[in-house]
């Protein structure tokens, strides 16, 4: 018996040597009517020769997080349902449960956006050749009717999300057509509206609510949008080199300044603003959006100053929403696309949407922008933008640090290792045909498949 041990254990010990270990798959597949459904049984794959091999020893950008803009709108929407519906789809969203997307990072208007009933800035003034330079007036006004409660609710389920902020326009008074649609923010209050930006961080700050991060405005080169401003590159190289970082560091404020807001056939804009030598140390990175460019135009800017961090910060789908065609468009170009361009967040536009599409402003307001998900009273519906961000949020915790995998013909992917040593690999079919292919990971074999305009997180 002695005699047999050792060769039983060196057996034992090689059959370990050699188990697989377990992986996880969830799976968004259109044609066969699967919605981001956790996989019970390993894939059933035929033989094949394409291997997508990830490397977690190269490393990229650390993510913060992914998720959506929690507009007046959204929130509203929310604020109609009942509380028990209310507390229930807010934990889908932000809770960490095993039937939660886990989102992990959301944007905010500063005032009004364009999904808001009417635009407002925090210090409005009835006369419109007046002026406030020293700001008697900031209040923040309809905020406190409905962004800011949900805010508190959310964070109360996830007190570590990340915020984001961006303005669309600054008070009227400041601006040279004195409207809140287009126009340009008139020189001799540049220095008013720095404090204007110091006084809403500090009074969302006195609410419990930390603004990690604000873009100067939302597309500078849109002035179309109600509200909306035109901001060239030269002036917010100045507002932010004379007058916002300078209030910033008076004020003791750490908020990340993010320049740029909008789309990637515009890198010149960002390059322009980050070359200016009073404005560089302040800023923190780029923001894009993509519908104009392509998305590989981040990396462009990343090249240019590779020590400035790049986000993706919005993108629409159009209602009624198309899940077949938005989900593989998405993917592929913001969450696996975005994400190999350096970028540290993917934010769809607008969390939710009722079924009129409503509110939104007079005057250029979005009366296409479909929610992540729509609510018509309890009733929630999700949306392709829910299933889009899902996909990443769920699984890719802030923290995590993208890695090396490369990609094949018809395979869009991107992969990332979390902060808990797992690996997440994201992986698209936008091929016309199934493919079947082995996820490779040093010694680990993994064999896969997906049909085609499918998409799959892999987990181990």
């Amino acid at each position: 018996m002695k005699k047999i041990l050792p060769l039983l254990l060196l057996c034992i010990c090689f059959a370990c040597a050699k188990k697989r270990q377990p992986i996880d798959l969830w799976l968004t597949d259109p044609t066969a009517n699967v919605l981001f459904e956790k996989q019970a049984e390993p894939q059933e794959t035929a033989d094949s020769e394409l291997t997508i091999n990830v490397d977690a020893e190269t490393i990229f950008q650390a993510m913060d997080g992914f998720g959506f803009t929690l507009s007046q709108g959204s929130a509203k929407h929310l604020l109609e349902m009942s509380e028990q519906a209310r507390e229930a789809v807010l934990g889908e969203l932000f809770g960490d449960g095993e039937e939660d997307i886990r989102i992990s990072y959301l944007r905010l208007s500063v005032a009004a956006s364009d999904l808001n009933e009417f635009p407002f800035s925090y210090n409005d003034l009835e006369d419109s050749l007046a002026s406030d330079p020293e700001l008697s007036r900031f209040s923040l006004g309809p905020d406190t009717l409905d962004v800011i409660p949900v805010l508190k609710q959310i964070l109360s389920i996830n007190p570590e999300i990340k915020l984001m902020a961006s303005p669309w326009s600054p008070p009227a008074w400041m601006k040279d057509n004195k409207d809140t649609r287009g126009g340009s923010l008139l020189k001799e209050f540049e220095g008013a509206y720095a404090c204007y930006l110091v006084k809403y961080i500090q009074e969302m700050e006195k609410l419990g609510i930390t603004i990690d991060a604000l873009t100067i405005q939302n597309e500078p080169l849109h002035p179309g949008n109600n509200p909306s401003l035109l901001m060239l590159p030269e002036q917010q190289a100045r507002f932010i080199g004379l007058h916002l970082g300078p209030a910033f560091q008076d004020a003791g404020i750490k908020t990340k300044i993010i320049v740029y807001d909008h789309n990637a056939d515009r890198p010149d804009y960002p390059i322009a603003v980050l070359k200016d030598s009073l404005a560089n140390p302040f800023i923190d990175g780029s923001a894009f959006h993509l519908y104009g460019g392509k998305i590989d135009a981040l990396s462009e800017v990343h090249q240019a100053f590779p020590d400035k961090n790049i986000y993706f910060t919005e993108q629409w789908v159009g209602a009624p929403g198309d899940l077949p065609g938005d989900l593989v468009w998405h993917v592929k170009n913001l969450v696996i696309g975005a994400s190999r361009n350096w970028a540290k967040t993917v934010l769809e536009w607008n969390l939710s949407s009722n079924p009129s599409l409503t509110p939104h402003t007079d005057r250029g307001g979005c009366d296409r922008c479909l929610g992540a998900i729509t609510i018509a009273g309890d009733s929630v519906t999700r949306n392709p933008a829910y299933y889009i961000i899902a996909h990443a949020s769920k699984f890719v915790d802030p923290g995590s640090l993208r890695i090396e995998s490369n990609e094949l013909e018809g395979l869009s992917n991107v992969a990332f290792v979390r902060p808990d040593r797992k690996k997440v690999l994201i992986v698209l079919n936008d091929s016309g045909e199934t493919k079947h292919f082995t996820i490779k990971d040093k010694e680990d074999l993994f064999e896969a498949q997906l049909n085609s305009g499918a998409v799959g997180t892999w987990i181990w």
